[in-house]
């Protein structure tokens, strides 16, 4: 679909599903010249024009004399509302050559938003910050969509041409170069996709086909037509979307948004037809290295869903969709409301220590189990399930963002819960997700930031974003979505990384991604029976001890089932020290204890016999 152009031949194939069209016009270039598409059986509109280059722009025509934007365009540089232009995709395969991606299970995942990840707002200017990242011990960069959406500032989920990369980060030429510099540093890339929902500014689906549905409604707006009547096409519609950014920029995984909010009935469930052409294109268990290629390597995809239900994940012969990855909230959640107390909303649901074992030695907090917020049982079990099944963090975009104030979790506790919550997150048997900036303590907020063109939608936006935080802010305004000093004060301030206290933390993320390599990656731990409010586990050649609570505790090493070992690192000590230690290389024997303090967590390395 859409439009394939061939350097070669310098020509060009359009192809348009659009039923509802009984004719389409090609309207090509600055003359306007106007080709008769050609309409088969099933709704596709197509034709052949010589003599292109990339960058020429066309638009489709409809009966009535409309010029619409192709519904698969690769590219809009001037805005959703504008012609479409010719890519040649074929230029970005195989750049870099020796690329050898990691396994899921040595995923380490940093995900960012291009806007706000530097000044500039630009893959370009993102592409400066790789190295640093990939010295850092990250394996897998997740960008937040990237699919053309109404003006320049959104988080991404407004997108309304899911072919098309966002012109203001630099195109389709720009997000090749960043999957390239990102494979040439080892590092995978995962991007956000969103099949559940399309954007309310631009959207010019509906004017081909029956793409949406008013069978269901999601919480954005309209849901794709996914089982009703003519839903096939718009199933393989998206089916080849997850292709094309797979095929034509080598993405390395998709992370599919709130796969809770694709509503489908059918027999076979679109999120399994999904993961099964991804096995078909791309094979579902190579080995990595030797016999591996590029274009054969496996891809993954990790759906987002709030619905703890372990069949994402499942092997379709066991009953399940056969996804690789599962990014699951529970762990996030346990985290969150241990240390700050907050119990609105879904956060009913945690609170104690007990929900934090779950989330830490099961996955699910909720597995079968009763939720308070849902008010009825939640969940089914994710026994037997590898844990490098499931993505967990300490915070995204969506846990920071959807904050009325934007605050990181950095600002929301003391430095040694900030500490304690990264310390789990890192040596967690489960894949780890940090949201940019999270690796220094980042103190600037992520807000919530539009920029339609609509000027009845911006006000829209705004009395929505205002009656959302009512119930809780009497009184107090969220921070205008609309304003560009909202957008402006959400770019990182990445000196923070240079000066106390964020070079510290900086070091104890190094040294404890460090540890989780050298232990395995994402692999299931031993957990190790002690008395709250410790918990402990063995993870490899290491045992990670961790007081969850504010007054201090004494730990037996032997309570633990450790004999012989020397402290690798532990999560306390002053901020000077800790990097001086850290960067030094120096590590403690251990005691035959050893003092937690409050919110403490230590990582001992296991000597001969221990």
């Amino acid at each position: 679909m859409g439009a394939e152009y061939n350097s070669e031949t310098r020509q060009a194939e359009f192809c348009v599903w659009a039923p509802l069209r009984s004719r389409l016009l090609l309207e090509t270039g600055e003359d306007r010249l106007l080709y008769t598409m050609q309409r088969d059986d099933d709704g596709y509109h197509r034709c052949e024009v010589k003599g292109c280059e990339p960058g020429q722009s066309y638009a489709l025509v409809t009966e009535d004399g409309r010029r619409l934007p192709d519904p698969a365009s690769r590219f809009q540089p001037d805005g959703v509302h504008g012609p479409s232009a010719l890519v040649d995709t074929r230029a970005f395969l195989m750049r870099t050559t020796d690329y050898i991606a990691p396994r899921l299970h040595e995923y380490v995942i940093y995900e960012l938003h291009v806007g706000t990840f530097s000044p500039e707002g630009t893959f370009a200017a993102a592409i400066q910050q790789l190295p640093r990242l990939a010295e850092l011990g990250i394996t897998a960069v997740e960008i937040l969509p990237v699919a053309a959406f109404a003006g320049e500032r959104n988080w991404g989920y407004d997108g309304v041409q899911p072919y098309a990369v966002q012109a203001c980060y630099g195109g389709p030429e720009g997000l090749a170069s960043f999957v390239d510099a990102a494979h040439g540093l080892g590092m995978a890339v995962v991007l956000d996709v969103v099949y559940n929902h399309l954007g309310p500014e631009g959207n010019y689906l509906r004017e081909f086909g029956p793409y949406f549905t008013d069978a269901y409604r999601t919480p954005w707006g309209e849901a794709i037509n996914f089982d009703g009547p003519d839903s096939d096409e718009v199933r393989a519609y998206f089916i080849r979307n997850a292709l094309f950014w797979l095929e034509k920029y080598d993405i390395d995984a998709l992370r599919l948004d709130a796969v809770h909010a694709i509503y489908d009935t059918g027999a076979r469930p679109f999120l399994s037809e999904l993961q099964a052409a991804v096995d078909e294109a791309f094979g579902s268990d190579l080995p990595m290295g030797s016999g591996a290629t590029a274009s054969r390597r496996p891809r993954y995809l990790i759906a987002e869903s709030d619905m703890n239900d372990s069949r994402l994940v499942r092997r379709r012969d066991d009953g399940g969709y056969g996804l690789a990855g599962h990014w699951a909230d529970d762990f996030h959640h346990a985290v969150h409301v241990l240390l700050t107390g907050e119990r609105r909303g879904y956060y009913a649901d945690f609170g104690g220590l007990e929900q934090l074992e779950r989330a830490m030695f099961q996955a699910y907090n909720l597995s079968g189990g009763y939720s308070a917020h849902r008010r009825r049982r939640h969940g089914n079990s994710p026994e037997g399930v590898p844990t490098e099944r499931f993505v967990v963090c300490i915070q995204n975009h969506d846990q920071v963002g959807n904050r009325m104030f934007g605050e990181r979790l950095s600002q929301l506790v003391t430095p040694e819960q900030y500490r304690f919550a990264l310390s789990l997150l890192l040596t967690s048997p489960y894949v780890p997700l940090l949201f940019m900036g999270e690796e220094y303590g980042e103190t600037r907020p992520f807000y919530f930031f539009v920029d339609h063109g609509d000027e009845a939608l911006l006000e829209a936006t705004r009395e929505g974003r205002k009656r959302e935080f009512a119930e809780f802010y009497d009184g107090v305004e969220p921070p205008d979505p609309v304003a560009e000093s909202t957008f402006n004060d959400s770019v990182l301030d990445i000196s923070a990384a240079e000066r106390q206290p964020g070079k510290a933390i900086l070091e104890l993320y190094r040294e404890l991604l460090r540890i989780r390599r050298e232990s395995g990656g994402a692999r299931t731990v031993e957990r190790i029976a002690v008395a709250l409010p410790v918990i402990a586990y063995r993870r490899g050649g290491f045992v990670v001890c961790a007081n969850c609570g504010e007054n201090a505790v004494a730990l037996g090493l032997r309570q633990v089932g450790v004999e012989r070992s020397h402290v690798r690192v532990c999560s306390w000590m002053a901020a000077e020290e800790l990097a001086e230690q850290l960067s030094a290389g120096v590590s403690v024997d251990a005691g035959p204890s050893v003092q937690l303090p409050g919110w403490g967590v230590v990582v001992l390395e296991l000597g001969e016999g221990g």
